[in-house]
């Protein structure tokens, strides 16, 4: 069972080489906070949008690109670097300052884009606060480019439900510590699986849907990465699994999974922050990768 370290752990009060950003529990703590309220913020935006005709700036086969999109990490931009101005974002709409630096905001003003632009109220805004590390704690996520998540926030408008996490921390659900399931059967399990846009990958999840709906109670595919993983960490579900999805989409879910109890797994892709991912309970995980072995 992966447990989240705290930020001494990772050495948050210390430098890496480059420009130095020093950053004490204290400062944490604020990070979070203002992540909450650039989120909620986003928030109230997409309530008020949801049933209004929008702005699309790109449409594609599996996915929409919004004006909207552009607007929100915008506002978030705004929000965050008014408080922090010399942390960086990386960001689904694009990038403010020098990502590799030690550390970086990364940003999904709303993920399940395409929920939204069909009136659908499963969609939330994902903002976390990731710092570069020399040497990786153990059973915490660190990506490949050296970096682990610090503090995450992931905020569902339309339920009004707010995930925060930071590491060394609870995960919590508008203030309550919320735990993953503690299901060990995959015949009582509700396993969440989302379609990347590649052919290729489409083809394979196809496979692991057929696998798995003969194996476990439900299969769900909800849309939103960083909502299913919240989900995970509250228990509501027992694993999530999806190959192509993009940091962005991970960084704040990701975590609270960590820190609700459960484990997370990641593998790089092709493509710009594009991952193979589980987020699971703990219990399940070797079992589902036993079953889909021969598929994936």
């Amino acid at each position: 069972m992966s447990r989240c370290k705290g930020p001494s752990a990772v050495n948050a009060t210390s430098p890496t080489v480059g420009r130095h950003i020093f950053m004490t529990r204290s400062d944490i703590r604020k990070a979070l906070n203002e992540a909450q309220n650039a989120a909620q913020a986003v928030g109230l935006i997409m309530q008020r949008e949801l049933g209004n005709a929008k702005v699309i700036k790109e449409s594609h086969a599996h996915d929409i690109k919004l004006a909207l999109d552009e607007e929100c990490q915008r506002l978030i931009e705004r929000r965050l670097q008014r408080v922090f101005p010399e942390i960086p974002i990386l960001g689904e709409e694009g990038d403010a300052g020098d990502t590799q630096q030690d550390l970086r905001w990364v940003v999904d003003p709303i993920d399940g884009t395409v929920n939204f632009t069909h009136g659908i109220p499963h969609a939330c805004v994902s903002i976390a606060l990731q710092k570069k590390v020399a040497t990786p704690p153990q059973k915490t996520t660190v990506y490949p480019d050296g970096f682990l998540t610090l503090a995450g926030v992931v905020y569902d408008p339309f339920t009004r439900e707010i995930w925060t996490a930071y590491q060394g921390g609870p995960a919590r659900l508008n203030g309550r510590v919320v735990r993953v399931s503690s299901r060990t059967r995959m015949a009582e399990a509700i396993v969440a699986v989302g379609f990347s846009k590649s052919p290729t990958i489409i083809r394979k999840t196809l496979a692991v849907l057929q696998r798995l709906s003969h194996r476990v109670r439900k299969v769900r595919m909800m849309g939103a990465a960083a909502l299913s993983l919240a989900y995970v960490a509250s228990g509501r579900m027992d694993l999530y699994l999806e190959p192509g999805v993009r940091l962005w989409d991970i960084a704040a879910g990701a975590l609270l999974v960590e820190c609700a109890g459960g484990r997370f797994e990641c593998r790089p892709l092709r493509g710009n922050h594009r991952y193979w991912m589980l987020g699971e309970n703990g219990l399940l995980g070797d079992e589902l990768r036993k079953s889909l072995r021969s598929l994936w």
